[in-house]
């Protein structure tokens, strides 16, 4: 009787440890906070080349005065390669498309002529957001008299992939063969091949709360109407573990706040970044409307956040 007991009260345990645990992961799946250890580096992780906080376009057009044509590089991560690029008039890129990962962009200035597999040529320009697809291959070409410059992002570790009709540019460490492959990425009812920012989102109020979404890129597009007081530098919003977080800002002011590092303010065309595991929060500021786009992998990525007190 006794053994039977002791049976009936283990059993019970391990069912209310069961319960308990359904509990945790419904609220889980609820999006409801629960408290728990998470790893954060004992010391800041430094903001490795071409990594930084802030990257003023400014500062940046500033340093290749006089140039049409050159290249910035601006991020990298173990997720993603950006660059700020101007192409002179007249100029064209090669046809190229990505192995496994889609590559994007935004256009700040000038005119360009897209070709995509499967797609009408068009032209984006000031503020078009612009993505391709695995597999699809793609090539660009300024328009009118003037450079276009775009803030292009692309897988990390991926070297262009060209058609057989192409001559591959060299790239260090690698050669180029001859291979067959077979199919190739899609659009669908979030990922277009453009959204013209200006007109469906500004004059238009077409609401995207996310421009590319698929197994390993996430970028959305964080609008407000106004700027909000600034928090107290004791609210840090959330961290990211495993991997850090950019951001382009391409509408308006927004301010950002990024732990070890002071309260900065930003306009449109800058890029803001952050390290994996530091606290950092982002708030737009001034009167008028402002938008970000963020930059992270997975779009079931983990954030952290700070705990809530008092």
């Amino acid at each position: 009787a006794i053994a039977g007991l002791s049976l009936l009260a283990l059993t019970g345990a391990q069912a209310q440890q069961q319960q308990d645990a359904a509990k945790a992961v419904a609220a889980a799946r609820g999006n409801q906070p629960i408290l728990a250890w998470a790893s954060k580096p004992a010391r800041l992780p430094a903001f490795q080349a071409p990594n930084k906080l802030v990257w003023r376009l400014s500062d940046i057009l500033a340093a290749h005065k006089g140039k049409q044509s050159w290249r910035q590089p601006v991020v990298k991560t173990r997720d993603f390669v950006g660059n700020w690029i101007s192409m002179a008039p007249g100029e064209k890129t090669k046809t190229v498309f990505h192995a496994d990962d889609r590559t994007f962009w935004e256009v700040q200035s000038g005119q360009m002529r897209v070709t995509i597999q499967g797609q009408e040529p068009f032209i984006a320009s000031k503020h078009f957001l612009v993505q391709v697809p695995k597999r699809l291959t793609y090539s660009m070409e300024t328009v009118g008299n003037e450079p276009v410059l775009y803030f292009e992002v692309e897988p990390a570790g991926e070297p262009p992939q060209y058609p057989i009709t192409e001559t591959p540019t060299p790239v260090p460490g690698f050669k180029y063969i001859q291979a067959t492959y077979t199919g190739h990425g899609n659009y669908d009812n979030i990922n277009h091949p453009f959204i013209d920012f200006d007109k469906d989102i500004v004059q238009d109020g077409k609401k995207n709360g996310v421009w590319i979404r698929d197994d390993h890129t996430y970028v959305t597009i964080l609008r407000s109407q106004k700027g909000v007081p600034t928090p107290p530098d004791t609210e840090w919003g959330h961290m990211h573990a495993n991997f850090p977080e950019f951001w382009l800002i391409v509408e308006g002011q927004q301010q950002f706040l990024v732990e070890g590092e002071k309260l900065v303010n930003v306009s449109d065309g800058d890029i803001v970044a952050t390290t994996e595991g530091r606290w950092h929060r982002a708030e737009p500021s001034g009167d008028g409307p402002s938008t970000r786009l963020a930059f992270i992998p997975r779009p079931d990525n983990l954030h952290w956040f700070q705990p809530k007190t008092g």
